[in-house]
């Protein structure tokens, strides 16, 4: 008997670990209980916005909550989440009024450390029957925390993954270097206009200026090294890219949230539109004083040679930007080894004659499937290791041919340049959507498919 009840124990805690949406309070509070139900929403909201604040789509944000609400016996709920607000209304029965409450998301904060210790507060309220005043206490511990690693650590990530990318583009070890030291300034430039409190698209601007002021440099002094500078650029296009929710946005769409998907576009729209006014206005003062505008070669530079040093900086690229977001240590390797994914897929589906879009989408997709099955051994939430993983295959070269094209009055090849690069975009983020849904397809266990109306959380790690 005692073996047989230590299975079912084991399946039960299986079942909590996988489950997302309760089918039933494990832990019902009181529903007359005022201030107690407040608690309840006041705790699934704030696990809401950590997540919403992240970059998690909208879908995934609102099963998240439904998860904590029902845990606690509020399981039917009417959830509004938005690009930066979330309202929840919660049915109390026929002989009590409705309990709602509205949050406002004021920040977009990229710290995987804090997405993942609330995704593991998240499964312990479930598997532990956390009261909602001791879970909200823990959630208070968890939001209010520094970062886990200092400021300058995050600056090495941002530098290091410009670096990376440079040698992905097949840059030397001086654009690597280049690109390394471009992008520790404008880490640390960014950072005090953000104290300043200066808008993020100026932000932007500063950022363009500052990575095209050192190519243009290079190319009006330096030509006796025969170095490509414009490479330069395009590694601080793509770093100032890798922190947008373009994969949000992109899930957004797909899933059914058209009005969030909107604003996080127009948000990714706004914030590269500054980094082009950027670099466009250095490349324009570059002219006037007759110094050399940084050459943007229309060929690929994205080819299979010397593919194991590619397949490195992939892996670097993606575990500095991983580490730049105040990942956790487990994370870092799981997301190097889906960089390093991301690249060989995307080298060898544009090897056998494919175009740059559907090697993205098809690198993208590996990405996400990879991302899903990873998430479930090191308990990292699957976010982190997608939006690690494509940030080698960010576009930022394709980004700066289109500007130069323009600047040159090319308009046919400027815009179809960057409209190209639109569509990369686009292909990353809905691959890692479709690579989510096969991993979590994949990864659920038996027990859970015999289980009608059970999901496993497209949030939660496994």
């Amino acid at each position: 008997m005692t073996g047989a009840g230590d299975r079912l124990t084991a399946e039960r805690r299986a079942t909590v670990d996988t489950v997302v949406e309760a089918p039933a309070p494990v832990q019902p509070i009181d529903l007359t209980d005022d201030a107690t139900v407040t608690e309840v929403l006041d705790l699934a909201e704030r696990v809401g916005e950590v997540v919403l604040a992240s970059g998690t789509a909208v879908t995934d944000t609102t099963t998240q909550i439904e998860f904590i609400a029902a845990t606690y016996g509020l399981s039917k709920c009417d959830i509004d989440v938005t690009y930066n607000s979330i309202r929840i209304s919660a049915d109390r029965g026929p002989k009590l009024p409705p309990a709602s409450t509205m949050r406002v998301v004021h920040y977009r904060s990229l710290d995987f450390t804090r997405l993942a210790a609330v995704d593991r507060l998240t499964r312990r309220i479930r598997r532990e029957l956390v009261p909602p005043q001791e879970a909200l206490k823990a959630l208070d511990e968890i939001t209010s925390a520094p970062h886990p690693y200092p400021r300058w650590t995050a600056t090495l990530g941002w530098a290091l993954m410009a670096a990376g990318v440079a040698v992905l583009l097949n840059g030397g070890a001086l654009i690597a270097l280049l690109s390394f030291a471009t992008t520790m300034l404008i880490d640390r430039t960014n950072r005090i206009l953000n104290r300043r409190k200066l808008p993020f698209f100026f932000q932007h601007m500063a950022g363009g200026v500052i990575a095209a002021t050192p190519a243009v440099l290079v190319s009006t002094y330096v030509r006796s090294l025969h170095l490509d500078p414009a490479l330069i650029i395009a590694a601080g296009i793509a770093v100032l890219l890798a922190g947008l929710q373009l994969v949000g946005a992109v899930e957004d769409a797909i899933t059914g949230a058209p009005i969030t998907a909107s604003a996080r576009m127009l948000e990714v729209v706004m914030m590269t539109g500054g980094i082009i006014a950027g670099i466009a206005l250095t490349l324009r003062v570059a002219e006037v004083f007759e110094a050399s505008v940084p050459i943007a070669d229309m060929v690929s530079t994205r080819d299979l040679t010397s593919l194991p040093l590619k397949l490195a900086a992939g892996a670097v690229t993606s575990a500095a930007f991983a580490l730049a977001c105040y990942a956790e240590r487990r994370a870092l390797a799981a997301a190097a080894f889906s960089g390093a994914a991301a690249t060989v897929a995307y080298l060898l589906v544009q090897h056998f004659g494919f175009g740059p879009i559907v090697a993205s989408g098809g690198a993208a997709t590996v990405v996400g499937l990879a991302g899903g099955l990873l998430a479930r051994r090191s308990l990292t939430p699957p976010l982190v290791v997608a939006v690690a993983g494509i940030t080698p295959l960010l576009p930022g070269l394709r980004v700066y041919r289109g500007l130069y094209a323009l600047l040159n009055d090319e308009l046919l090849e400027g815009l179809n340049q960057l409209s190209g690069a639109f569509a990369v975009g686009l292909a990353l983020a809905a691959g890692v959507t479709l690579g989510e849904w096969m991993a979590r397809d994949l990864r659920r266990p038996r027990i859970v498919r015999r289980i009608g109306d059970l999901r496993r959380p497209r949030f939660a790690a496994n």
